[in-house]
């Protein structure tokens, strides 16, 4: 296969995707929490403030996750904290292939080896535990030391939903190894069909080897308040780790805005106005989902069946031949011309991890509901979103797009 780089001026890192979020305005109540304390001028305390830090046990305990606030960190963003844990852990890295493009950065930029394992035909977020085990063998053979597992049960890029039984095995197997576990639970809250689609924590069965990751600008709050936060375990272990963690992010200055804490601490407190919007963004952006995934399948191009977040993964695999004539022979390739035909940036799967020569890609489902936060907005109140005229311009556009490959 040839070997490709990026265009002059595109560096892997500065023009990775961005970390999907709802484009929606922020709620009134939350908007009026940051207005409120605007005048603030000191940062929260390294790991957050102790109401910040409740109010994250709060939102772990409804979903079965025990906890108390000295278990919790949080930081400005998920790329400083996942940076802070990862150091404060040390060893090489394992993760899924495809996985977030801002996970195999983080890893780099410390020095850390990092390897991707595939994950099942059907789902992503969570690695194939024979690959997985065969993996670990293979890095200590080679004199490595294979230390932390990422996985995502509700994973982005590929919004699927990993089954429990997969993440059990995958992270008895992790466990078996002497691994530790961080657990992506961003997308927890965006699922589909809530009630009929499980997911599982690995710490609900792991709670000792396992830390919880939530990026609030996934389902809470707009990606211009960054907070996210994570649970370590409550043992003498999971206290240390802590401590190496909050020594990092001082390190780093990666504090939380005192205005962003307020506004993050009634989001994860979740009054009425937080879980019905939550909820009613999932369902909108599950119809979307739906009507983009059968235009992929009807050009004959593959995906698996979204079940959480904003995006669709796609295998144009089967279409290689007709994109061929078009000179789209790679995943770079095929991320400018679907970016450059659809309007709306579509990142190829080689930022996520998948091969250069593998046509995947990652179709963004909030490009459907409207160009501007007011737009996404309009379509979360219709009744019949997909009937406003902008969505199903969008929806067309995005169909005959894939229709013309056929």
């Amino acid at each position: 296969m040839r070997r490709r780089s990026a265009p002059e001026g595109r560096v892997p890192v500065r023009f990775a995707p961005p970390v999907p979020e709802a484009g929606l305005p922020a709620l009134p109540g939350l908007a009026g929490a940051c207005a409120g304390a605007a005048l603030r001028t000191e940062p929260e305390p390294p790991g957050g403030g102790a109401v910040l830090r409740r109010a994250a046990c709060g939102y772990w305990s409804r979903r079965g996750l025990h906890g108390g606030p000295d278990d919790m960190v949080a930081a400005p963003g998920g790329q400083p904290l996942l940076f802070a844990l990862l150091a404060a852990y040390g060893g090489d890295v394992l993760m899924p292939r495809p996985c977030p493009a801002w996970w195999a950065p983080q890893a780099r930029l410390l020095g850390r080896p990092a390897y991707q394992v595939p994950t099942p035909a059907e789902t992503g977020g969570v690695p194939d535990p024979y690959a997985l085990l065969e993996t670990v063998r293979r890095v200590r053979a080679e004199g490595g030391i294979p230390r932390v597992l990422l996985l995502c049960p509700a994973d982005d890029p590929t919004a699927t939903v990993a089954p429990p039984e997969l993440v059990h095995e995958a992270c008895e197997a992790a466990v078996g190894e002497g691994l530790h576990i961080i657990s992506d639970e961003t997308w927890r809250d965006t699922l589909f069909r809530p009630h009929e689609t499980v997911l599982f924590s690995p710490a609900e069965m792991w709670p000792d080897e396992v830390v919880v990751v939530h990026d609030a600008a996934g389902s809470l709050l707009p990606a211009a308040w960054p907070m996210a936060v994570a649970r370590c375990p409550a043992t003498a272990e999971g206290a240390a780790l802590r401590a190496r963690t909050l020594d990092i992010l001082t390190a780093l200055g990666a504090l939380v805005a005192g205005p962003v804490a307020g506004a993050a601490a009634l989001a994860l407190d979740e009054p009425g106005t937080v879980t019905r919007r939550t909820r009613a963004t999932a369902e909108l952006y599950g119809r979307v989902a739906v009507a983009a995934h059968h235009a992929v399948l009807a050009s004959g191009a593959f995906a698996r069946p979204p079940q959480a977040g904003r995006h669709l993964y796609a295998d144009l695999g089967p279409l290689r031949a007709r994109l061929a004539e078009r000179g789209v022979t790679d995943s770079m390739e095929l991320e400018n011309h679907l970016g450059g035909r659809l309007g709306t940036p579509a990142p190829g799967g080689h930022r996520f991890g998948d091969e250069l020569g593998a046509l995947r890609v990652r179709l963004s489902t909030a490009a459907l509901l409207g160009a501007t936060p007011e737009r996404r907005l309009e379509s979360l109140m219709a009744a019949e979103p997909l009937e406003l005229p902008y969505v199903a311009r969008a929806l067309t556009d995005f169909a005959s797009a894939f229709a013309e490959l056929r």
